[in-house]
């Protein structure tokens, strides 16, 4: 099943010609989550083909600019686009006061519902969950207050093997029970224990998000044993004490907390604008955490697998 995570923007402050701010789409079983959302997300999410309407809901780490500027242009284009479905935005408190008094200043009256739900800056919070999934926040270790979020498949249940049911003719309530775990009699009184017909199913999946934060040993804990995880790296090593006193992390450090973390993938991002050559960052961090990646702009990152690819701007693919 889909999890991925495509990068919009992975820029610090000030956009560059280079990288915009900071934003990106989770596509979890066919579920689109837009994380941050920087000035031009709204650009970058038709430049990569994704498509708008499908997002139901917008997670926002902090209120530093460049993670939550854009998001006013998104909430007003859905309205101009016709949306009826609820948007519902998830962030610090003060954030839905920032978004009632620019539609109560504009006169703008949206003919969708969008509902606020305030993150915890104090503790690990589960804030969305359905059949499959869960997203918790989790707080970081920033300037002002800051939320991190990851996203988790729940664990599936085997699946019967097509054959089996066809050989022992099984019925709906048999197939029920072998996938619960629990063995079933058949009508010619032998038992059929679970594991004779059942393919377990894939381990559960999780990606972490970490926006702005210092090192944080309680960012390990929480994000501990992710299937992958996306760390910002600010600056590099030599800039140590610019990243401490502005509670931001080197490359050396994203690649620590990985290692510490036991991650199984690292994806570095949040690069100043100070800095030419991005493969510096990879360079530092691969020292540390051998399976790191660049964040860049269209690029998807298979939450499992090691393997990124990026969207060619005329590709057809679309989320």
């Amino acid at each position: 099943m889909t999890f991925e995570v495509t990068i919009l923007g992975c820029g610090a402050a000030a956009p560059t010609g280079k990288h915009n701010p900071s934003a990106q789409v989770v596509n979890l079983h066919d579920k689109l989550f837009l994380v941050d959302c920087g000035e031009g997300t709204q650009m970058q999410l038709r430049k990569f083909k994704v498509k708008m309407q499908r997002i139901n809901h917008v997670f926002i780490s902090h209120l530093h600019g460049d993670h939550y500027l854009g998001l006013m242009g998104f909430i007003s284009s859905m309205h101009l686009l016709g949306r009826k479905t609820k948007l519902v935005v998830y962030g610090h408190e003060d954030l839905k006061g920032i978004i009632d008094i620019q539609l109560k200043a504009s006169q703008t009256f949206l003919d969708y519902e969008v509902e606020f739900i305030a993150t915890s800056q104090l503790e690990k919070q589960l804030i969305y969950e359905d059949k499959s999934l869960q997203v918790y926040s989790f707080p970081l270790k920033h300037r002002i207050e800051t939320c991190g979020f990851q996203f988790m498949e729940k664990a599936r249940k085997p699946k019967v093997k097509k054959e089996d049911i066809e050989k022992f003719r099984l019925q709906p309530s048999q197939i029920v029970d072998l996938k619960n775990g629990k063995s079933i009699i058949l009508d010619n009184g032998s038992e059929l224990a679970s594991t004779d017909v059942c393919t377990p199913a894939n381990e559960p999946r999780s990606y972490a998000y970490c926006s702005d934060t210092a090192y944080s040993e309680k960012v390990i804990n929480y994000i501990s044993e992710s299937s992958c995880i996306y760390h910002e790296s600010t600056f590099l090593e030599s800039e140590k004490e610019r990243a401490k006193t502005t509670f931001h992390s080197t490359a050396s450090q994203a690649a620590t907390v990985a290692k510490r973390a036991q991650v199984g993938m690292l994806i570095l991002g949040h690069y100043s604008s100070r800095y030419s050559d991005d493969s510096e960052f990879l360079k530092e961090a691969s020292a540390i955490f051998e399976n790191a990646y660049l964040a860049d702009e269209g690029v998807t990152f298979q939450v499992g697998s090691f393997f990124p690819h990026a969207e060619d701007d005329e590709s057809d693919h679309e989320l």
